[in-house]
């Protein structure tokens, strides 16, 4: 249904819409309004990235090259998870990019929510051994340094193949110190 005016006359003169039947368009009208679920939009102006089926009404939205900077990802791309002291962990990938810990015992790193080519840094001291675990879970040391418990390291591990109950990990690890020098 279309909108329906109402029709103002001049004053006094009795060519206007009576009152009765300038109320009747204006219910309906307004069950028009609230009963369109249709969503009917016949332009967007948003720039590029934007479509609109002007006979439907859909709209179809789409990412513009260069349209989401750092501020809008979500957690797991750019969160620091301090995690404290102690000897479990759990390393979730959902949370965070970047975890730092300090093992105060023999200390377990427990995987959990990697997606296929996610990656994450662990930053981690402490001089006791480090365990990585998941269940069902298979982890692969890339290269040959190992954990240094007497200084600071970092273990980067990326999630390889995100199959349920048997995902794949690489990590590897690196001592790290404080220099401007490379």
């Amino acid at each position: 249904m279309a909108q329906q005016d109402i029709i103002i006359g001049t004053a006094d003169a009795g060519n206007g819409d009576t009152l009765f039947a300038a109320f009747t368009k204006v219910q309906s009208n307004f069950t028009e309004l609230y009963s369109d679920d249709a969503g009917d939009v016949g332009s967007v102006d948003g720039g590029t990235g934007l479509e609109v089926d002007t006979t439907t009404g859909d709209v179809t939205v789409s990412v513009s090259d260069n349209g989401i900077d750092h501020a809008q990802l979500s957690n797991s791309y750019t969160a620091l998870s301090a995690l404290g002291t102690g000897s479990s962990f759990a390393i979730n990938f959902d949370s965070a990019a970047t975890f730092t810990a300090t093992a105060d015992n023999a200390a377990t790193l427990t995987m959990s929510n990697a997606q296929q080519g996610q990656v994450v840094d662990i930053i981690l001291n402490g001089n006791f051994a480090i365990t990585l675990a998941e269940t069902g879970s298979t982890f692969n040391k890339v290269g040959s340094t190992n954990y240094d418990g007497s200084t600071d390291n970092v273990i980067q591990i990326i999630c390889t193949d995100d199959s349920a109950g048997a995902k794949v990990y690489h990590y590897a690890v690196a001592p790290y110190t404080s220099s401007t020098t490379v």
